[in-house]
């Protein structure tokens, strides 16, 4: 049976209202998005984290001999900052360094005057192309880990809460096995599991009030990393070793 007239006009009315709506919401989504720009992945902090630190490797390039490098990155207020060590001397990272998931652009002097890296970080190493001048180099560099007797004994740490949240870290590392745990106002609460891999170190505290799974790298002789408390908080800590 078919619909009267003025039904069928108010079934299209609606119809067209509901596809302009969605229209036009798609048009501020897009706008807001600039051409030819990714979305940042919804959870990228802990992936941005494991980029900080030591590397070294060598820069190639062909007919001349291979160049030795070592590179120190760290974040300064959200911002790449660190220095590059050749044979002619140490250079500081200078104002337009950019480090942008994974990708990398690394310039040493003021306008890149004594270098500029370009390039990826990826599964822990670095693979771009070092210019100096007219001279460009191939560069790999891989992340240095710090040996796990580094990381056993005692660390006072301090939680990103609200007015930070204190607590004593007690690790053990056997292989790529973590034993230990933390002691607190909240009191004491033991390593369920935990690992260290590849230069990350992953563990679960088995708190009174949940698990609170933690990961974290060393960077500059500290642990730095972020806790997930029982899903229910999130945020970063650092910790410090305490003198044996």
């Amino acid at each position: 049976m078919s619909q009267p007239k003025h039904q069928r006009r108010t079934f299209a009315k609606t119809f067209a209202g509901i596809a302009l709506t969605l229209l036009a919401a798609a048009s501020i989504s897009f706008a807001q998005q600039k051409p030819g720009e990714a979305q940042p992945p919804a959870n990228n902090a802990s992936a941005m984290q494991d980029i900080w630190g030591k590397y070294e490797g060598s820069a190639k390039a062909a007919g001349a001999a291979d160049v030795q490098l070592s590179l120190e990155l760290k974040s300064d207020g959200g911002k790449a900052s660190g220095h590059l060590t050749s044979p002619q001397g140490t250079f500081d990272l200078t104002e337009g360094s950019k480090v942008i998931e994974g990708k990398v652009t690394l310039m040493f002097g003021a306008a890149g005057k004594d270098g500029v890296i370009t390039g990826r970080i990826q599964d822990n190493k670095l693979v771009g192309e070092w210019t100096v001048g007219t001279q460009k180099r191939i560069v790999e560099l891989k992340k240095v880990t710090a040996p796990a007797d580094v990381l056993s004994g005692e660390w006072a740490g301090l939680a990103d809460t609200q007015g930070g949240f204190p607590f004593d870290l007690t690790l053990k590392i056997d292989g790529e096995k973590v034993t230990g745990g933390s002691n607190s106002q909240l009191g004491e609460a033991p390593i369920s599991s935990g690992s260290w891999k590849d230069g990350k170190l992953v563990f679960v505290l088995d708190s009174q009030g949940g698990p609170i799974a933690m990961a974290a790298t060393v960077v500059e002789g500290k642990l730095v990393g972020t806790f997930d408390y029982a899903g229910q908080s999130q945020g970063k800590w650092v910790a410090t070793k305490k003198a044996p």
